[in-house]
């Protein structure tokens, strides 16, 4: 995929979403810190404000084409097993979700390990903009314009030692803030992991806005992970544990149902899910369920940069 830029125009005017603060050198503006934790009023039975603007700049060369979808498209279709398991669940349950104060525990095979506020790591990592494909395993999709900073320079500040081949991640267990974690559905907490390649590949991204904007809880606050290449549930959501390990993580997914969820997941339409087909997708916002299907396309169109990754690697058995 050749690397296109978006004019502003197809997203939304710059002045709705763009902090009206800079950069500050070396990290994230000071207000736009304070706007991420935007959401923390609505625990103490204040009205929950509308998402804040942040501070970051457009990576043009990693966003694909396509127009992204619309801000309401993208919060309220949401696959987040925490808040229900109906794609509306997440935006109506998940609103009081307290999303300040915030740590990440790091921990396993690396030389710095602990535990760390996510205000300090966001203002050592400067935000950009990327415009990506989401696909999910039960075949539809978005286009979706993240903000965030790439995986790769949080991990490297750890830095892991040679035992670590996987980065395994877990996200928040709180039952009473998360009603869907009082259900069997799943094994709690949810745990994805990636290999260390692909952790620390230019397209991993950890994200904390969207259009813009704080991102919502119902899409992962106050921090998630986007492999824009793989099904959309390694995405995972309400991060609070990173650790570097030296074999394949138990994941949440491949544990649950290992004949249709797979570690690796990487979007292939040649290997079709037990109970439909992966070879096209419904795009959101297009219209009806019964609007036109378009192919999915291998690595979900990002073939290009990654397939690399996975030579000699039989795509089939390792889905």
């Amino acid at each position: 995929m050749d690397p296109v830029r978006v004019a502003s125009s197809e997203i939304t005017p710059e002045e709705r979403f763009v902090s009206r603060r800079a950069l500050l050198a070396g990290g994230l503006g000071l207000a736009a810190v304070q706007s991420l934790g935007s959401f923390a009023g609505a625990a103490f039975g204040q009205a929950a404000p509308s998402p804040q603007a942040l501070a970051f700049k457009r990576n043009a060369a990693l966003s694909v084409k396509e127009p992204p979808n619309s801000y309401q498209d993208i919060t309220t279709y949401n696959n987040y097993y925490e808040f229900g398991t109906d794609k509306s669940d997440p935006a109506e349950n998940a609103q009081h979700l307290r999303t300040r104060p915030w740590a990440v525990t790091v921990g396993g095979e690396a030389e710095v390990t602990g535990s760390f506020d996510l205000d300090d790591i966001l203002r050592s990592n400067p935000l950009e903009e990327r415009i990506y494909r989401l696909r999910c395993v039960e075949a539809w999709s978005m286009v979706v314009p993240w903000v965030g900073f790439p995986l790769a320079a949080l991990l490297q500040r750890f830095k892991p030692t040679s035992k670590a081949k996987y980065v395994e991640f877990r996200s928040l267990y709180d039952p009473k803030q998360m009603p869907g974690q009082r259900s069997g559905v799943l094994e709690w907490p949810y745990v994805e992991g990636l290999r260390i390649d692909e952790a620390m590949h230019p397209l991993t991204l950890m994200v904390v806005g969207l259009y813009g904007k704080v991102l919502p809880n119902q899409n992962g606050a106050p921090l998630r992970l986007v492999v824009p290449w793989k099904y959309g549930f390694k995405g995972i959501k309400a991060i609070v544990g990173i650790k570097f390990v030296e074999r394949m993580p138990h994941t949440t997914w491949a544990g649950s149902n290992p004949s249709e969820y797979g570690f690796f997941a990487n979007v292939n339409p040649a290997v079709d899910h037990p109970r439909w087909s992966q070879a096209t997708e419904r795009r959101i916002g297009s219209g009806s369920l019964f609007a036109s299907r378009i192919p999915t396309l291998p690595f979900n169109g990002y073939a290009d940069q990654v397939a690399s990754l996975y030579s000699g690697l039989d795509l089939r058995r390792n889905f």
